[in-house]
């Protein structure tokens, strides 16, 4: 059985962020409280004993602490169920968790070697002794299975694969630590169960819908999208910021290239949004844009949620 635990569908900053006051993160401190959210991330088994994340949020310390199937087995002075971490991209909200990871426990963090340049490159990444957490670089269109500590198989395989993105925002401006071109630095990933076969898409940053990518998951199951705006001047409009969606790597919900318009016929089964921005109305149970996203079959996900497939 392939069980999915939604740790967080917040885009970076959470909800509510820290130093924002918008309607939405002043809702989510006071009469809807069902608004909060950490920062998007997933736990996967094949076993429900032995789980690996897919991304480490900044929010990770916490979102254990609330997730039972994360906590250390009883009677153990130290130990941990999170045997490996799948890295999408190398954004602050994908691998700042990694840091509240630095106790010793071992995993592996998977990553493509773009992805593990730029943890190499700043030294802060250096808490996690190599000894204990070792980094193996995964490649873009081959398949991997992700081992347990001990190294025995873990039921699951995954296959990366690239997405229109882009690298890491602050890095804007700055020489990349491994090399101006190559793909690698946004990925997809197809998540699947060795004995049975049934698997998932993630892909939790895109900037646009190709035709390419819509036949690669068509008739999937499950999927987990990219959901950060509404409409691509949604900061703006706001007041939130000068960044559209696009400048960001990320496609909006609505419009004619929109996520929901571009996968409104691949066949896909449930269909959810996350790394959703604290500006996205589609946020608010009751708002046009939660009911126009509904009708179409797609859903947010809340902080606990388990799937099984």
């Amino acid at each position: 059985m392939l069980r999915i635990v939604v740790l967080g569908a917040a885009a970076g900053g959470g909800i509510p962020q820290w130093n924002c006051g918008c309607p939405m993160c002043r809702a989510a401190r006071s009469g809807k409280p069902e608004l909060q959210s950490g920062q998007a991330s997933i736990a996967v088994s094949a076993d429900g004993r032995n789980w690996f994340l897919i991304n480490a949020s900044p929010d990770l310390r916490q979102q254990v602490t609330e997730t039972p199937q994360l906590h250390p087995q009883d009677g153990a002075l130290r130990h941990s169920p999170i045997a490996g971490v799948i890295l999408t991209n190398a954004e602050v909200d994908a691998v700042a968790g990694l840091l509240s990871m630095r106790e010793g426990s071992p995993f592996t963090i998977y990553g493509h070697e773009r992805v593990l340049a730029i943890l190499k490159a700043n030294s802060i990444f250096n808490v996690l002794s190599e000894t204990n957490v070792k980094r193996e670089a995964i490649e873009v269109d081959r398949s991997f299975a992700p081992r347990l500590q001990d190294g025995t198989a873990s039921g699951l395989e995954v296959l990366p694969f690239t997405v229109p993105g882009k690298s890491a925002w602050y890095l804007e401006g700055q020489a990349h630590p491994a090399g101006a071109d190559g793909d690698g630095d946004t990925l997809g990933l197809r998540i699947s169960e060795t004995a049975s076969g049934k698997h998932f898409y993630f892909i939790a940053a895109c900037a646009r819908v190709t035709p390419e990518l819509t036949e690669r998951i068509r008739g999937t199951p499950l999927v987990f999208f990219d959901g950060t705006v509404w409409r691509d001047d949604e900061l703006i409009a706001a007041g939130l910021g000068q960044k559209t969606g696009q400048s960001m790597g990320h496609i909006a919900m609505s419009g004619e290239d929109g996520a929901i318009a571009s996968l409104a016929n691949a066949g896909i089964g449930q269909k959810f949004f996350l790394h959703i921005n604290n500006s996205n109305p589609a946020l608010l149970r009751d708002s046009p844009e939660r009911a126009a996203l509904t009708t179409t079959g797609w859903q947010i996900p809340h902080n606990g949620m388990e799937i099984t497939l």
